[in-house]
């Protein structure tokens, strides 16, 4: 590069140069001047210098780092690993609860039918007399006992339900287990005073079977409907039939005692399991198995029956 001493030495330079051989020099121009002399001079033109220019430094390149050292693929980011949520275990199937053996159930008729009755019927959940048949209405009992106690509600009396009222109850005495009849029995009939007579009241729903005026037993019973009446009137046994079956209505008739036609006085598994919210075709039903089959076995045929209200 040109410094400005280099620079001024050369301009003396030329400037002896000119004297010495007689040029003329024109800054600026490459053409010799108007006043030179004859083709002795030199011809020599100094132009203008070139511009000097400062070469800008180039920065350094930056250091490599220790990011940028590792290959492109060490650089990219990988994702973050995503926690997983160890799947949760199927749920156990929960134990299967037995349910507790049934002792007594609708349709079941004996004698420790007899007794839950009558434990109902202490604690108000029986208001009739026991009658040994596990009815709707003995059902309809055990299922609102089950239901004040938290029990379920299945009407029969499983071994739960049957602990739980034993704990509740005394054991029975044999007038409630056996009442004479759920009402008063109704003063006998005049007509009733002699010989041996099914005496039916039915002002009280009661048959006494009386001989020579004394009660030898009563049990409740019930009649027919207004279209079908029982009808009412002295009467003696025609004729009995103990496993009998109605011709007219196919509906068994036990214990039957023939009276008046196809009137007779006979057990009611219906009246048992019932009461008193049916009726029957005009007989006399009895509802105490037992008691009938006591009667039934007493009773021959031409005895009287009253029927009276």
């Amino acid at each position: 590069m040109l410094t400005t001493s280099t620079l001024c030495r050369g301009f003396a330079t030329a400037a002896v140069l000119a004297v010495s051989v007689g040029c003329t020099v024109q800054p600026g121009t490459g053409e010799p001047a108007a006043d030179a002399k004859g083709g002795d001079s030199l011809g020599v033109s100094i132009g203008p210098l070139p511009e000097r220019t400062t070469a800008t430094p180039t920065p350094p390149a930056p250091a490599p780092t220790a990011a940028s050292a590792r290959p492109a693929t060490d650089r990219t980011p990988s994702a973050a690993p995503v926690p997983t949520t160890p799947e949760a275990p199927p749920p156990s199937p929960s134990p299967t609860r037995t349910a507790p053996p049934t002792l007594m159930a609708t349709g079941s008729q004996s004698d420790q039918v007899r007794e839950l009755q009558a434990r109902l019927g202490q604690i108000g959940y029986f208001d009739r007399a026991p009658t040994g048949y596990y009815g709707s209405v003995t059902a309809g009992a055990v299922s609102a006992f089950q239901d004040r106690r938290g029990l379920p509600r299945t009407g029969a009396t499983d071994t739960v339900t049957w602990q739980r009222l034993l704990g509740m109850t005394r054991t029975p005495t044999a007038d409630e287990l056996t009442p004479p009849t759920t009402k008063p029995v109704a003063k006998p009939d005049p007509r009733c005073m002699k010989g041996r007579v099914m005496c039916i009241s039915k002002t009280s729903s009661t048959l006494s079977w009386m001989i020579n005026g004394k009660i030898e037993s009563s049990m409740d019973v019930r009649f027919g409907s207004e279209y079908t009446p029982t009808r009412e009137g002295t009467f003696e046994v025609g004729w009995k039939s103990r496993h009998h079956v109605s011709t007219l209505y196919d509906s068994p008739m036990p214990y039957a005692m023939f009276f008046s036609g196809g009137q007779a006085v006979h057990y009611s598994e219906d009246f048992a399991a019932r009461g008193y919210s049916g009726a029957s075709h005009g007989c006399v039903n009895v509802r105490d198995e037992k008691k009938i089959a006591a009667l039934y076995a007493q009773v021959k045929t031409g005895d009287k029956v009253v029927i009276y209200w």
